[in-house]
């Protein structure tokens, strides 16, 4: 096994390696091959939010094996509309505002189970400057969702269907910091 840094990267670094950066979402998210050519037209757009945000892990050979990215969430994007729908009114002014919406993490899967993940999510969080941090996960027992769970995340909405995708997703928040998640 290699040794894996964390790094921070621009919009631009991101942009530069997004096909990279979907082909590892695709192989995450047991996703078809075309959905990441669609996912990194919207990646790429993504890097104009305020507030982007962009974590990788490279491997020592310097093969990116993880990567995770996000922004301010504000009204108008398409997942802050849909989720602030889902949501109570309350629940949504406590969570949606001041809020990082993180947007993509996954790692390699034959890089899982290294505490890479967690890695990404950490430093992430650890380098924005806002009070909540948002996500949507596959609503399941996955070593993702205990991922989020040990470091924090609370349900604001489980079963929550997206539009393109079949399976049922869970959207989480967590305080910021986040929990030591050991």
């Amino acid at each position: 096994m290699t040794a894996t840094r964390i790094e921070a990267w621009t919009g631009q670094q991101f942009a530069v390696r997004v096909q990279e950066c979907m082909h590892i979402y695709v192989r995450a998210m047991h996703y078809p091959e075309s959905a990441g050519v669609h996912r990194a037209v919207s990646a790429r757009k993504h890097t104009d939010h305020e507030g982007f945000a962009c974590r990788a892990a490279i491997a020592d050979d310097g093969t990116l094996v993880g990567f995770g990215y996000g922004y301010t969430t504000r009204p108008g994007q398409w997942w802050h509309d849909l989720v602030r729908r889902a949501l109570d009114r309350d629940t949504a002014r406590d969570w949606l505002h001041d809020a990082f919406e993180l947007s993509e993490l996954h790692v390699l899967p034959s890089r899982q189970r290294q505490g890479i993940g967690q890695r990404l999510l950490t430093s992430l969080a650890d380098g924005i400057p806002h009070a909540n941090m948002l996500l949507s996960t596959p609503d399941a027992d996955t070593r993702a969702f205990r991922m989020y769970r040990r470091q924090g995340f609370v349900d604001l909405t489980r079963n929550y269907l997206f539009p393109g995708d079949s399976r049922p997703f869970a959207v989480l928040g967590a305080r910021l910091p986040l929990a030591d998640g050991d």
